[in-house]
């Protein structure tokens, strides 16, 4: 891979970093709701998420920001998103950065 060209996973993790929580205003990506990132050749990009908590009421304005920010990315023709909460969201899962966005480090 050339130094200059990002793989196609970080371009998605890049643009899932720009996908605020509307309630948290924190990154998805931070909050650690992305679990697996999975793109086959026909540019199909499947994204295996959770939410903070089950029932969110904002996980279809989530969903939407989501599917629009990854299919700016050129090689991406379609997006899926999985929902899950298997394994639970918890703390834990949030980066060091989302923790002191959120005065919990």
């Amino acid at each position: 891979m050339s130094p200059k060209k990002k793989s196609l996973e970080d371009q998605i993790r890049t643009k899932l970093k720009l996908v605020l929580d509307p309630e948290l205003g924190v990154s998805i990506l931070d909050l650690g709701l992305i679990y697996e990132i999975v793109t086959d050749k026909e540019g199909v990009c499947l994204i295996t998420m959770t939410l903070t908590t089950i029932g969110c009421p904002l996980f279809a304005q989530i969903q939407k920001e989501v599917e629009d920010r990854v299919m700016e990315i050129p090689a991406i023709n379609e997006v899926k998103i999985e929902l899950t909460f298997d394994p639970p969201w918890t703390i834990d899962k949030m980066t060091e950065e989302a923790k002191i966005q959120l005065g919990l480090d």
